[in-house]
């Protein structure tokens, strides 16, 4: 069939791979989790330390997943990495993780977070917010044990419909979508960088004094408190990860994807520094821990804070719009990335053989973005999709952890394999990565018991998924074996 005949087109050049890996970092965490790293250290010493020790983390891991890309550019990502390293089962079960709930779930939620801030943004309008934010219908569902307060209305239909729309984008020539990504990234960078500027240059208030913090807070504020301001900065660096699953799509990936991991990189810890530093220097640490968060839902972002600071009421507007045009790039990017990794796994024979083919004229997994859409829109309507991506958080890092382990395992086990590039500063950047991978994933486990054994409890749903499809596989392969007796 010429379907299953076609393959990957390497049509995503060095441009286009910085760019997903810039626009998949960079999306709302950056702009809300401020709020939370003041409320948990309360100095600003603390909290700017905490941003470079996640990106310093977050770059040991994008420098080893540099060689393993570079060594395997196939579509799929660390289901490529993990088959090649463990086998099977550990690469199906982060698959089956990333679909269920990883992937879909943080599609679902940027698609959530545009109709969020364009809510923001039609505030200056009363009659429109009005009719915007009508609830349509809602209800309480109980789900592991939590209650969920399901509504439906404007907003869900808009996150839908971006899902959808951008999702049919990216059914095109994987150029197109990579285009797209470049566009939307460089007007995020953009956006970001009149924040910083008018900081800088305009802002009223402002003060080198605010990095002091109030009297007393540069003492150590212990090992719990610093490492939640740690997990929230992760949270705002993840995505690092996702532009090698479309490694099978990228020119010369030998060349290119170390090149575009770590230039993405150095780029989102210099724009982090640099808005962070913002931040801080418009605004006092008081004022940041009352910015929006879960406690305090209904305040304005850091962000639109620190632009009131030289643009007065139009602050918020200005950052609303930025809002929209990160969460719009972001979503691109992760909607191109993940829809690589049921696709390698129906390749692969461990999912539904349709999934895995490529459109006969535009040489890209349609059947993947389209069950990668629909999935991603129920999560959207169920409005479930942040409790679940609270559970997998834990297990995300399990597999981050084992995959930069394996950089180990495969020098090992395929000394001959060519590897264009190495990773810097191997072995101890990837072995420092996996320790503090490990302390995170034990903290949280300590911390967070209910989550970690729900993220965990979502993975081992995967096994009699593993074994149904393992057994299919054998089967098929035995007809086919019979057939050509």
């Amino acid at each position: 069939m010429a379907g299953s005949e076609t393959q990957l087109v390497r049509g995503l050049n060095l441009r286009d791979a910085t760019a997903l890996v810039i626009g998949t970092i960079i999306g709302t965490g950056v702009f809300l989790k401020a709020a939370v790293m003041a409320q948990a250290v309360g100095s600003p010493g603390w909290v700017l330390l905490a941003w470079v020790v996640a990106g310093l983390l977050s770059l040991a891991g994008a420098l080893t997943y540099a060689e393993l890309g570079a060594m395997m550019p196939h579509a799929g990502g660390e289901y490529v990495y993990l088959r090649a390293a463990y086998g099977e089962l550990p690469a199906f079960l982060f698959g089956w993780m990333r679909m269920l709930v990883a992937s879909s779930g943080s599609i679902a939620a940027f698609g959530a977070a545009f109709a969020s801030f364009l809510a923001g943004l039609l505030s200056a309008q009363p009659a429109l917010a009005a009719a915007y934010n009508q609830v349509w219908a809602e209800a309480e569902v109980g789900f592991l044990g939590q209650t969920i307060h399901w509504r439906f209305g404007p907003p869900q239909v808009v996150a839908v419909g971006l899902i959808l729309v951008l999702s049919g984008l990216n059914c095109l020539r994987v150029v197109v979508g990579g285009l797209v990504q470049t566009v939307l990234t460089a007007a995020k960078l953009v956006g970001i960088g009149l924040i910083v500027v008018g900081v800088f240059l305009f802002a009223a208030e402002g003060t080198w004094a605010n990095l002091r913090g109030p009297a007393g807070a540069s003492a150590w504020p212990g090992l719990s408190a610093f490492g939640a301001a740690l997990v929230a900065a992760l949270w705002a660096y993840d995505g690092w990860n996702n532009m090698p699953m479309v490694a099978g799509e990228v020119k010369q990936p030998e060349r290119n994807i170390p090149r575009a991991l770590i230039l993405g990189m150095l780029v989102v810890l210099a724009v982090y520094g640099l808005i962070n530093l913002a931040y801080h220097y418009a605004l006092p640490v008081e004022a940041l821990a009352g910015a929006r968060s879960t406690a305090h839902p209904d305040a304005l972002p850091a962000a639109a804070l620190a632009a009131e600071t030289f643009l007065g009421r139009y602050g918020p507007a200005l950052v609303s719009v930025i809002f929209l045009v990160s969460a719009l790039g972001t979503l691109n990017g992760s909607i191109l990335t993940n829809a690589r990794v049921p696709f390698a796994m129906a390749r692969a024979g461990f999912f539904f053989p349709v999934i895995g083919r490529l459109h006969p004229r535009t040489a890209v997994p349609v059947a993947a973005i389209v069950l990668q859409a629909v999935w991603s829109s129920v999560l959207a309507v169920s409005g479930s999709f942040d409790q679940l991506t609270d559970y997998v958080v834990f297990a995300s890092w399990i597999f981050y952890a084992a995959t930069t382990a394996s950089v180990f395992v495969l020098r090992r086990k395929l000394p001959g394999a060519a590897r264009p590039y190495r990773t810097l500063g191997y072995p101890v950047v990837p072995a420092l990565f996996v320790v503090v991978a490990g302390w995170l994933l034990v903290n949280t486990l300590h911390t967070h018991r209910v989550e970690s054994a729900l993220g965990l409890g979502i993975i081992a749903l995967g096994l009699p998924v593993y074994w149904w499809q393992r057994r299919a596989k054998a089967q098929a392969n035995g007809a086919a074996s019979g057939g050509s007796l």
